[in-house]
This record gives structure tokens, sequence and C-alpha cells, in this order.
């Protein structure tokens, strides 16, 4: 077969590439609707990626704050409890027994929750040491935790 045996379907092929032209009113108008309405896959597929892309790069400075916070927290959380272990010890001369009697006493209102391990009972407490004549049993607190902080150092040695 040659191209010139073809050249009789040549009109017949014009007619079809025209035949959607002659659709009804009702069918070329849904079929513009159907291409003008909604978003390509690929499209799609591109703002997905974009949106992987600034989840990736939120999402670990995210929990890096998260923890940040949570030694933040710790440190005043610390700090707080031993001002009022000291404050116990100097209007009463001796130690607080436990940390719920500097709650009974009103010296904190509440056992504070370690930030690290979530737990108010999870508290590492420390007596006075043995050379010293101080009654009592809570010298000083310490995080139940046994991770380490952003610096390096145990939870526990804060």
């Amino acid at each position: 077969m040659t191209a010139g045996d073809f050249s009789c379907l040549w009109p017949l092929a014009s007619r079809l590439r025209a035949a959607p032209s002659r659709l009804s009113p009702l069918a070329s108008r849904l079929s513009a609707e159907q291409t003008a309405a909604g978003f390509t896959l690929i499209e799609l597929i591109v703002v997905l990626a974009i949106l992987a892309l600034l989840v990736s790069i939120a999402i670990p400075r995210y929990f890096a704050h998260v923890d940040y916070a949570k030694e933040a927290t710790l440190k005043q959380d610390l700090n707080v409890m031993r001002d009022a272990i000291d404050k116990f010890y100097g209007d009463k001369g001796r130690y607080p027994d436990t940390l719920e009697e500097l709650v009974d006493s009103r010296y904190i209102r509440t056992i504070p929750v370690d930030p690290i391990t979530e737990s108010t009972t999870t508290w590492h407490i420390v007596g006075p040491p043995p050379d010293a004549d101080a009654k009592g049993n809570v010298y000083d607190v310490k995080s139940g935790s046994e991770g380490r902080g952003r610096d390096g150092t145990a939870h526990a040695d804060w």
C-alpha cells in the first residue's frame, strides 16, 4: 500500500476531527466543564511534594523546641523545689521528711510534674550528707529521668 491508497480516507479523517464540534449543546458544555474544573494529577503531585518538603523541615525543629521547653521547665521546677526546701529549713531548723510535707506546709502548692518523665512520683530525693547534724530526709531533689540534656549532662545530675 502506498500513501495514495489512503487518499480516499482523507475526507473521513477531517470529518472525525470535526465530530466533537457537532455534539449536542449539553455534551459540549459537559466536556468544557470537565476540562476546565479540577487539577491535573501532576499539579497535585507537585503540591504534595512541596508540602512534604516543608513538613520534613518543620517537624524536627518542632520536636527540638519541645525538648528545649521540657528542659527549661525541669530546671525551673528544680529551682522552685530547692528554694522551698531551703525556706523550710530556714523556718523550722530541719529538712522536710517528704515532698508532700512541703505541700502540706504550703511552701509549694503542689509537687510539680517532672516534665521529662511526666510523673510526680519519679523525683529522686537526696538525703542530707552523713556528716551534717540536720534532721529530715529531703536535702535536695533531682529528676528521675535517665536521659541526657542538650548539653550532654544527665538530667539526674541537675
